[in-house]
């Protein structure tokens, strides 16, 4: 499916459950979320993973409505902590085989987002393994001068931005001297197809969650 559309569908999605309460829907998305990761052969360890991490948020608001909450609503209480988990598996499933440049790239061509929104969010995923090692090299080289610079070190975040902009000003030199002019239609080397296969898994599928928000509880 295509990524953009299958983050709209996503967005949306969790839009409606939150707004309205059906315990039943929640239940069925989880499942289809979990059929659709099985069906991509999604490693066990990250499925595992998937539903391990979610526990302790879906337990403690189950726990907070459930035994501390002055008037106990059970069905309500099933209805918030399963919520945590349709929101954690609908981002899976919209991440699933689908690349951050993938992702950008349908940005641009399906939504007809900016060509710089798109190239700036690629710019920003990419600068982090940067920023991680020149983080390392701060700490390294304030270490040979006697000085330790921790996690929260104000000193460290400092020349950690000072190193984060003049990456960024080498970013744009770079990008300028590959012909990259803002506001220029540019030409599309991967093309993200948008079929009406796609549409139809759109619709149906949204079609069949509002049906089961407003028919079951």
């Amino acid at each position: 499916m295509n990524p953009s559309l299958k983050f709209i569908l996503a967005f949306i999605i969790s839009l409606e459950i939150s707004l309205k309460a059906s315990l039943t829907t929640n239940i069925l998305v989880i499942v289809f979320a979990l059929i659709y990761l099985i069906c991509t052969r999604i490693k066990i360890k990250e499925l595992l993973l998937l539903i391990i991490l979610p526990f302790i948020a879906a337990f403690t608001i189950f726990a907070t409505l459930y035994w501390f909450s002055p008037a106990s609503d059970p069905y309500y209480a099933w209805d918030l902590s399963t919520r945590v988990y349709v929101y954690t598996l609908t981002i899976a499933c919209v991440t699933r085989n689908v690349t951050v440049t993938g992702f950008a790239r349908s940005l641009e061509q399906n939504l007809h987002l900016p060509s710089k929104f798109a190239y700036g969010v690629l710019a920003a995923i990419n600068i982090i393994p940067k920023m991680r090692m020149a983080v390392k090299q701060i700490r390294a080289a304030a270490m040979m001068r006697g000085m330790y610079l921790s996690f929260w070190s104000p000193v460290l975040y400092f020349k950690a931005i000072l190193v984060a902009l003049n990456s960024a000003d080498n970013l744009a030199q770079g990008m300028e001297s590959h012909g990259y002019v803002e506001d220029q239609k540019r030409s599309t080397i991967v093309v993200i197809p948008l079929t009406k296969k796609d549409w139809l898994i759109f619709f149906g599928l949204l079609i069949l969650t509002n049906i089961s928000l407003f028919l079951f509880k």
